[in-house]
């Protein structure tokens, strides 16, 4: 890794090239514009969307050379022409969308999935670098006492707490969440602190572990009767709400088959490919089946509080943290399984 010279006209950044390269390189800073932050990034999350980037699932979406990433924790190093509202030293997260503001879906109210959306971090330059340079109206004051590492989950928090009033679940409720991955267990944390009892279905033994050690009730669905197994959870009437978190065709197949009359079944899981749902059960059941994509900005102010009061056990939940130029590896750990959510210290690498 090459010293910088100068921490404030330097970037180091981790950058997507296409055909599953990446690149940890220094390049020239870019002072913000006007109505932009520019942000000193200290932790970043890795995910499963930037999983799919670095596969190259998304080449015909992103745009190459990408540095890429969203979940993130920072403070703020200056700002651009305009902006109002924020200090330099502010600690803060990043909303990372940023929307039109003109179409239909925003007219409507519905910013949040406007259909001319720029997901930062995949539609525009994310925050795997050491000088990120985000829209005014993104930035997200963090907790006072909120450590930045633990502020680096506000975003998948957020999903999940997202997740979570899409589906309406209420206290007594019985929940069923399909997929044990990192966005799995946030559903099933919030749910729960909402007054849920709440399942976890995960096929892969050692996650289930990692699971278990959180607290959750877990089943293994290659060896169980999904079904049968709720439907006695449940004194005979099924799930309030299903959550389809795996992304797995056998359980979106399944998960109608779980929900009681008139419950609810949200899908959460990007699905590349369309996938056989049993509308029987929709039908029969009169079920609601609702979908939840990403968040609002109540979402992520009701994350990072529930972060700041300990309610999501970001100790458990982190596995590692590595440097910027660990970030090939990281993708290894996650993608064989043996991870549950990696942080990337950004900060380090201004000092190397």
């Amino acid at each position: 890794m090459t010293t910088l010279r100068d921490a404030t006209t330097s970037v180091v950044e981790a950058v997507y090239l296409g055909d599953a390269r990446i690149d940890v390189r220094e390049a020239a800073a870019v002072p913000p514009a006007a109505g932009q932050v520019r942000i000193r990034v200290a932790y970043v999350g890795l995910c499963g969307t930037d999983l799919h980037i670095v596969h190259g699932a998304m080449d015909a979406r992103v745009s190459t050379p990408l540095v890429f990433g969203h979940e993130m924790s920072g403070t703020i190093e200056s700002l651009g022409e305009g902006v109002d509202g924020w200090l330099v030293g502010d600690r803060v997260t990043v909303m990372p969308l940023d929307w039109d503001g003109t179409c239909p879906a925003c007219v409507a109210g519905h910013q949040h999935i406007c259909q001319n959306l720029d997901f930062i971090g995949i539609d525009s330059p994310g925050a795997l670098q050491t000088l990120w340079n985000v829209p005014a109206s993104t930035v997200v004051a963090l907790p006072p006492d909120l450590a930045l590492e633990v502020a680096a989950l506000v975003e998948p928090t957020a999903v999940a707490v997202h997740d979570v009033r899409r589906g309406e679940v209420a206290p007594g409720d019985r929940v069923v969440v399909l997929g044990g991955g990192p966005i799995g267990v946030l559903i099933a944390t919030v749910a729960r602190h909402t007054g849920a009892e709440v399942v976890i279905a995960e096929p892969d033994a050692r996650r289930r572990a990692q699971i278990d050690e959180l607290g959750h009730l877990t089943i293994d669905p290659h060896a169980t009767d999904q079904a049968a197994w709720v439907t006695t959870w449940t004194g005979g009437a099924g799930a309030d709400v299903v959550f389809e978190v795996s992304g797995a065709p056998s359980a979106v197949a399944a998960s109608t088959g779980l929900a009681k009359v008139r419950g609810t079944v949200v899908v959460v899981a990007i699905h590349g490919a369309p996938r056989e749902v049993d509308l029987k059960q929709v039908f029969w059941r009169e079920l609601r089946l609702l979908g939840a994509r990403v968040y609002e900005r109540t979402d992520f102010e009701a994350a990072a509080e529930l972060l700041a009061a300990g309610v999501v056990p970001s100790e458990l939940l982190v596995t590692a943290i590595v440097p910027l130029t660990g970030v090939r590896a990281a993708f290894d750990d996650l993608e064989q399984g043996r991870a549950m959510k990696i942080l990337v210290d950004v900060a380090g690498a201004a000092t190397r």
